[in-house]
């Protein structure tokens, strides 16, 4: 008889009652509706695994939908032929003819590379990007449960994580969705949308759905007893922020 069967036994409920309360996949769109069902069931073993896979692979999918839809590769070749109008027009004088043409062959090469860079941001580096956040993420909480005296247990970190994620992927579906409807990649769920492209890049900060993941993991983590009500919400508010930087830095990194 395992551990659970004793509980269940102690407590009155059929010996094999609590094999329905094991958190799965099919949990995971309770998360919007009933967040407290699904962190409740969390424990701190390794059951997310398949969520994760599937929940890393429909944002592999989201990304092979954006590239095919071709909207990547026009707005690469609209910034190549900006910029092959400005070589043109300040180097036309300056040059012969077969320099020009050179340095045109160059600014076309490199629009192809950065199609490439682009394809592999939305198909490779998305998912890498949200693994590498949740492995990040959970080993900071972990430090911060041990720094307050409690039991850390970093299943139950990651587990948390991994099914707030799926808010993000929510907007991720909801961006795609805009780039079919608008047929431009300069759509987004930040206030950085209300702005012109590198005008405001202190608007992306502000992006719903990273703001309820937020929410969802202090909530979490509260439900799970990893931390308490105030030191979760301070917590994940200062991890929500230096986020939020770093997703600027990036954004006027690429506009820039």
């Amino acid at each position: 008889m395992t551990a659970s069967d004793i509980q269940s036994v102690e407590s009155g409920q059929p010996a094999h009652s609590g094999q329905s309360t094991v958190l799965g996949l099919r949990h995971a769109p309770w998360i919007i509706s009933d967040p407290r069902a699904v962190f409740s069931r969390v424990e701190d073993v390794g059951h997310y695994g398949w969520t994760l896979f599937v929940l890393l692979c429909l944002v592999t999918l989201v990304g092979v939908v954006e590239v095919q839809t071709g909207l990547i590769d026009r707005r690469v070749d609209q910034q190549t032929e900006e910029q092959l109008a400005v070589v043109e027009k300040t180097q036309g004088n300056l040059v012969d003819r077969v320099q020009l043409r050179e340095v045109m062959a160059d600014v076309r090469k490199q629009g192809e590379f950065m199609k490439l860079l682009r394809r592999l941001g939305a198909v490779v580096l998305k998912p890498l990007y949200m693994l590498t956040s949740f492995l990040l993420i959970s080993s900071l909480l972990y430090a911060a449960v041990a720094l307050t005296g409690r039991k850390p247990e970093y299943h139950t970190l990651l587990t948390i994580c991994v099914y707030a994620g799926f808010v993000e992927l929510i907007g991720f579906f909801l961006r795609l969705a805009m780039m079919f409807a608008y047929r431009t990649t300069h759509v987004d769920t930040n206030l950085a949308i209300m702005a012109k492209p590198g005008e405001a890049p202190y608007l992306a900060a502000i992006d719903p759905f990273r703001i309820w993941f937020w929410v969802l993991v202090a909530f979490g983590l509260i439900v799970t007893q990893q931390l308490g009500r105030r030191m979760a919400i301070v917590c994940c508010a200062i991890l929500g922020i230096v986020a939020s930087v770093g997703h600027v830095g990036l954004e006027y990194a690429m506009n820039s």
